[in-house]
């Protein structure tokens, strides 16, 4: 099968799956953990547990984005250190973008929350209901795999979202693309572009990147939000 093939296929084989049965609590807390310290594993290069066709040795950015910013040093660092037994997790249903950020937002920026939340759900629902050639796709479950990975690289957990999807619909290579886009977009190439989904569209690859690049700043705001909420409670 074609990587596209492949693709439909455990989208309609994890649809199939649910309608089936659905995994327990412990099941879909345990997969968390394994998609949250492999996330950890993810290294830009293909270094690590992740080889991948590609190195950013191979092809090196020209742009020094150090002149555009104060602190050169300041940049990404994963919320925890590899090796560590019990990595620290943000419950989502504790703190929500919908029932906690977005009122906070609003009180502290008026109709700022509004905004933000219009932008948040369209990228998400963004969508030709096609996946290259195939047309009339529902391609709601690859978005939320995309979207809440980016999340489960920052800890940031849902309990009603089992990760075992995360990892049948986003190959290894993908995953290392989605770690440099999010953390490390200064060092994005174009040759890492053309690495992935190589028979998809480049207006649905694009929509890939505008995902990728909300969720990470949607799980910013939660962090930053939460801390100002108990800060002011």
């Amino acid at each position: 099968l074609s990587e596209l093939e492949a693709l439909m296929e455990r989208m309609k084989r994890l649809q199939e799956d649910k309608e089936d049965e659905e995994a327990s609590q412990e099941e879909m807390a345990t997969r968390f953990e394994k998609e949250k310290k492999e996330s950890l594993l993810v290294i830009s290069g293909g270094i690590g547990a992740f080889p991948v066709p590609f190195s950013f040795d191979d092809e090196i950015v020209s742009t020094d984005v150090s002149r555009y910013i104060e602190d050169p040093g300041f940049g990404y660092k994963d919320f925890a250190r590899r090796g560590e037994d019990h990595l620290p997790t943000f419950r989502a249903q504790d703190y929500t973008w919908e029932n906690h950020g977005f009122s906070l937002v609003n009180r502290l920026y008026s109709d700022i929350g509004h905004l933000l939340d219009e932008k948040f759900r369209m990228v998400y629902n963004l969508t030709y209901n096609t996946m290259a050639t195939h047309e009339d796709v529902d391609t709601t479950t690859l978005r939320r795999a995309l979207f809440n990975y980016v999340h489960c690289m920052y800890g940031i957990r849902y309990d009603d979202y089992d990760y075992g999807e995360v990892n049948q619909l986003l190959e290894r290579s993908l995953k290392v693309y989605i770690k440099t886009v999010t953390c490390y977009p200064e060092r994005t190439t174009k040759r890492m572009y053309d690495s992935y989904w190589r028979q998809f569209k480049h207006s649905e690859k694009v929509h890939v990147n505008l995902l990728l690049m909300e969720a990470r700043m949607q799980a910013e705001l939660l962090y930053a939000l939460r801390a100002i909420t108990r800060h002011l409670t």
